[in-house]
């Protein structure tokens, strides 16, 4: 029996903004499976900031968007993916998926997996706290930042994806965490609910004022989000061995190369011996990417953490979802279910 596919393909690169306009629905076949292949339907669907500026690398377009799933197996040939198990991949923006070639990097340069158990949790988690996102705060707060009881932790984006993690980890181990965010709305969820000591709204007309006053003490460990003059300005507070962790810049995203502003000179590294280092999650892909899902599961068990995902249902609008979420109207992790 033939089956076929709801694809959104990329039609032209984005000037600034992403528009519905750039985006086309289109139906495609799927041919029968071969041995070792399987078609998975996806029930999961992560829209992420880093798919404004990876679009850049797609060869040619028209192409599928890219992205990440999780999808259940509904056809397999394959003893790793029975039938009725969840499996995560870059598959882009599909409704089911062929999946062939599994063990070849050429065609999957990230390897798709398995998804893990994640007892009592949602498997959409698998696209966030549990998953790649999960990882990019574990690893890019702890591997590269190593905080220590009583240090002073800012996050910016603080209530997206990473940022709210972040923040929850610093404090299980024992830091002040202030969150940067847009909105009081946000940063009232920051503090009232993940327990984070202080929030900022960086859009008051007293923002920085409001930073200099919440962080009197110096600031140890920045996680940056976002970029531009907001980090600039909490890189002036920073303390001495003060130690900076470089997940994103989605402030400038949706600029002109032109636009991106130009921030001053970074005078204070060599004076008070700072360290920055930006990264990619993909480094700890291997032994140790489990390591990060395992203890996040394990602290999402024991309550020391709370997760939200920003749901937006039907595959049929997945670009307003990358859309609202590149405007900054999710709350945690935003995706879309089919």
């Amino acid at each position: 029996m033939s089956k076929t596919s709801k694809v959104w393909i990329l039609k032209k690169l984005f000037e600034g903004e992403p528009k519905l306009s750039d985006f086309e629905l289109e139906e495609q076949e799927l041919r029968e499976i071969n041995d070792g292949e399987l078609i998975c339907e996806a029930e999961y669907l992560s829209v992420d900031p880093y798919m404004r500026v990876y679009v850049s690398r797609i060869p040619s377009l028209p192409s599928p968007m890219i992205g990440t799933q999780v999808a259940k197996v509904i056809e397999s040939k394959n003893a790793t993916y029975p039938v009725g198990s969840y499996i995560y991949g870059h598959f882009g923006w599909r409704s089911r998926t062929l999946v062939t070639a599994l063990d070849d990097p050429k065609v999957h340069p990230i390897k798709p997996y398995p998804c893990p158990d994640l007892g009592k949790h949602p498997i959409s988690y698998a696209l966030g706290c549990c998953g790649r996102v999960g990882n990019s705060a574990y690893f890019g707060l702890l591997d590269l930042c190593k905080p220590k009881l009583g240090e002073t932790v800012v996050v910016s984006g603080a209530a997206g994806a990473v940022g709210c993690l972040v923040g929850q980890i610093a404090k299980i181990y024992g830091t002040k965490v202030i969150g940067i965010a847009g909105g009081m709305e946000k940063c009232n969820w920051l503090t009232d609910e993940l327990g984070f000591d202080q929030a900022i709204d960086y859009k008051s007309d007293k923002f920085y004022e409001n930073l200099v006053a919440a962080t009197a003490n110096g600031v140890d460990v920045y996680f940056d989000n976002v970029g531009g003059m907001i980090s600039y300005q909490v890189m002036q507070r920073m303390n001495q061995f003060g130690r900076i962790s470089i997940c994103g810049s989605i402030s400038s995203y949706n600029l002109d190369p032109s636009q991106v502003p130009t921030v001053p000179q970074l005078n204070d590294f060599h004076r008070k011996n700072l360290r920055m280092e930006g990264f990619l999650v993909n480094r700890w892909l291997g032994d140790r990417w489990f390591e990060g899902i395992t203890q996040i599961k394990q602290w999402l068990d024991d309550d020391k953490i709370k997760y939200k995902e920003t749901v937006t249902k039907g595959f049929e609008n997945m670009p307003q979802a990358f859309i609202d979420m590149l405007r900054g109207k999710n709350f945690g992790k935003a995706i879309v279910k089919v």
